[in-house]
């Protein structure tokens, strides 16, 4: 099975997205950060998606999850069939 792609919407002061990338570190997972308040075309891609510009929200190969228990649910879920960063 191939790992998904994984992108996390988020910004550094939002203590729900502190949860979630608690959980990314220590699973070691890799993902890629899109910071929505220092990037305007991260805003842009979630909004224009969604609709909406609540954070977090991980993307699983292009499809959007949001509620930081949920996310970090599947991320423990899912961890030993996850790209881990080396």
């Amino acid at each position: 099975m191939k790992a998904p792609i994984l992108e996390l919407y988020k910004y550094d002061s939002c203590p729900f997205c502190q949860r979630v990338m608690q959980v990314i570190d220590s699973e070691n997972i890799m993902v890629e950060m899109k910071d929505i308040m220092s990037n305007v075309e991260n805003l842009q891609k979630l909004t224009g998606d969604t609709g909406r510009r609540t954070v977090p929200c991980l993307y699983i190969d292009g499809k959007p999850m949001f509620e930081s228990s949920d996310i970090i649910s599947w991320l423990q879920e899912n961890s030993g069939n996850l790209t881990k960063n080396s």
